[in-house]
C-alpha cells in the first residue's frame, strides 16, 4: 500500500474516503461541522458515522473515545474499521486527518498500521466470476499530518507489510507452503537485500551436522525438511541478535496421532518460521544497524512407516539425548536443534518463537504470548516493545521444579513429561537445556497466531510476532 503525507487543506483531499477521528468532548473541523450528518456523529469508541460535505465526498467519521483513553491500540482498531469501511465503500483510496496529541510519530504509526493490517484480506484460491469483477483494494493511505513523521509512517508501513506477508505464508494449505517454499522465501529476500544472505540445509546436510532433533521428526515425511539460515549484516557495534522460528508446516502429531477435528489449521504450525522470515525482510527494508542471525528449522510432522516413534532416543545437535515420549511434542526437537546451531553461529542473545504449546491457550488465550527467559534485560525489552506494538506478551516463570519435569528416565531429557503440569513452562525448560548461558527467550505463540479477534487480525492468520520482533531489533541497532 502506498503511504504519503501531506499538507492539504480537508476540502482538497483527493482521497475516496476522508476518515476524521473524533474524541469526546471535541467539534468536528469547521469544514465538515455544517454538513449533512456530522450534528449524528458519535465520539464512542469504534463507533463511525456519515457526513457528507460538498468536499471531499465521502467523510467517515471514527469516534475515539474519551481523550485520556486514546492510545496506539485504539487507534490501530479504529484505523482497521474505516480500512474495512472503505471496503464496503469500494474506495482504494483513504485519508486520515491525524488526531492531535503529544507525539504524532506514535499517533501515525497507530493509524498507518491499522489501515494496513485492517484492508488485509487472503483470497488467492477462489475462483473469480466474470460477470462478478474482483472487489478493488484499498491502494494508497495519505495521512493529513505534519512532514516530520513521513519517517515514522514509512516504518509503520515496512512493518504492517511484512506482517501482512507473513499472514499470507500462514494462510497457503501445506499443500503449497512446504519447507521448500519456506526456503525459497528465504532466498527470495536474499535477493532483494544486498546485506542479506541465505544458506539452506537439505535432509542429507542436516544429518550429516547430526540434528536428531530435525532428523526424527522429518523422517515420517516424504517432503524434504530445510534448514533455512538467514543473515542480515547491518553493521553497528552491538551483539549479533539470534531469532529462531518453528517451521513445522503441517502438523499430525505423527504417531501420537491428533484429533482430526480442526486439524487443518495445523497448516499454521510454522507460524513462528513465517514470522521470522518477514521480520529478517522487515529488518532489511529498515536498513537497521545491528548484525542478525536467524535459524528456522522446516519440517513436517507425519506418520508412517519410517515415523519416530513414541519410546525411541534420539541425540539432538548439542549432544544430549531425549526419549520421544508423545511425538507431537515435536516442536521442541526441532528448536533445541536451531538454537544451539545459532548460538555456535555466533549470536549473542537468542529469540526462539513458535507455536508450541496448547497449554499456553488454556493459560492466556489469544490475548497475551507467554514470554519466557534465562535473562531479565532481554524479557524486559520484549514486554516493552510487546505494549508498544500491540503484540503483548505475559511474562512466565522458570524454575528448577518445571525444568526436572523434562528430565528422561533412559535418557537426559524426555520430550513430554509424565504429568500434565506446566505444560508451556515445562516445554520452553526443555528448551532452557540447549542454550547455555547465553540470554535466551522463547515466545510461546500458540494462541496468538490465529483466531485472535482483534479489528486489525480478524480470526484467522495474524501475523503475530513480525512488528514485536522488528521493534525489538530496532531497540537494538545503534
Amino acid at each position: 500500500m502506498r503511504v504519503s503525507v501531506s499538507q492539504s487543506e480537508i476540502p482538497a483531499v483527493e482521497a475516496d474516503l476522508l476518515a476524521i477521528g473524533l474524541r469526546e468532548g471535541e467539534e468536528l473541523p469547521a469544514e465538515i461541522a455544517p454538513a449533512p450528518g456530522a450534528a449524528d456523529a458519535k465520539a464512542g469508541f469504534k463507533k463511525l458515522s456519515a457526513v457528507f460535505p460538498e468536499r471531499p465526498a465521502r467523510v467517515v467519521v471514527a469516534g475515539l473515545g474519551k481523550r485520556e483513553e486514546l492510545d496506539l491500540e485504539r487507534l490501530r482498531i479504529v484505523a482497521a474499521l474505516v480500512a474495512k469501511e472503505a471496503a464496503r465503500l469500494k474506495a482504494t483510496s483513504v485519508a486520515w486527518a491525524l488526531p492531535e496529541g503529544d507525539d504524532p510519530d506514535a499517533l501515525a504509526e497507530g493509524l498507518v498500521t491499522g489501515t494496513i493490517l485492517g484492508a488485509y484480506r487472503f483470497d488467492r484460491f477462489k475462483s473469480s466470476d466474470p460477470d462478478e469483477p474482483e472487489p478493488p483494494r484499498l491502494e494508497s493511505l495519505t495521512l493529513l499530518a505534519p512532514e516530520g513523521v513521513a519517517a515514522a509512517a514509512e516504518a509503520a508501513r515496512v512493518c504492517a507489510e511484512a506482517q501482512n506477508r507473513a499472514r499470507d505464508l500462514q494462510s497457503l494449505p501445506s499443500n503449497v507452503a512446504t519447507p521448500s517454499y519456506l526456503a525459497a522465501r528465504a532466498e527470495e529476500l536474499a535477493a532483494d537485500h544486498d546485506a542479506l544472505s541465505v544458506e539452506v540445509l537439505g535432509r542429507e546436510e542436516i544429518a550429516a551436522k547430526e540434528m536428531g532433533g530435525l532428523v526424527a521428526v522429518s523422517q515420517g515425511s516424504t517432503e524434504e525438511p530445510k534448514l533455512i539460515v538467514l543473515r542480515y549484516a547491518g553493521g553497528g557495534s552491538g551483539e549479533t541478535l539470534g531469532l529462531i522460528g518453528k517451521g513445522v508446516t503441517f502438523d499430525t502429531g505423527g504417531i501420537s496421532l491428533k484429533p482430526s477435528a480442526g486439524m487443518q489449521e495445523m497448516k499454521m504450525d510454522m507460524s513462528g518460521a513465517a514470522a521470522v522470515l518477514e521480520t529478517v525482510g522487515a529488518v532489511a527494508e529498515l536498513g537497521l544497524a545491528l548484525d542478525l542471525i536467524a535459524v528456522v528449522p522446516s519440517t513436517e510432522n507425519m506418520p508412517s512407516g519410517t515415523a519416530i516413534k513414541p519410546g525411541d532416543i534420539i541425540t539432538q545437535y548439542s549432544g544430549k539425548t531425549v526419549e520421544i515420549n508423545n511425538t507431537d511434542a515435536e516442536g521442541r526437537l526441532i528448536l533445541a536443534d536451531a538454537l544451539a546451531y545459532a548460538i555456535e553461529q555466533g549470536a549473542d542473545r537468542v529469540v526462539d518463537i513458535a507455536t508450541l504449546t496448547g497449554a499456553v491457550m488454556i493459560a492466556l488465550g489469544s490475548t497475551y504470548a507467554a514470554v519466557i527467559g534465562n535473562d531479565d534485560a532481554l524479557v524486559g525489552e520484549i514486554e516493552d516493545v510487546g505494549e508498544a506494538t500491540g503484540e503483548l506478551v505475559w511474562r512466565l516463570p522458570l524454575h528448577a521444579e518445571y525444568k526436572a519435569l523434562m528430565k528422561g528416565t533412559f535418557a537426559d531429557l524426555t520430550n513430554a513429561a509424565a504429568k500434565r503440569k506446566a505444560g508451556a513452562i515445562s516445554a520452553a525448560g526443555f528448551l532452557e537445556e540447549f542454550v547455555g548461558d547465553t540470554p535466551w527467550a522463547h515466545l510461546d505463540i500458540a494462541g496468538t497466531a490465529w483466531d485472535v479477534g482483534r479489528a486489525y487480525t480478524g480470526g484467522d492468520a495474524s501475523g503475530y510476532g513480525v512488528r514485536l520482533l522488528t521493534a525489538l531489533a530496532r531497540e537494538l541497532a545503534d
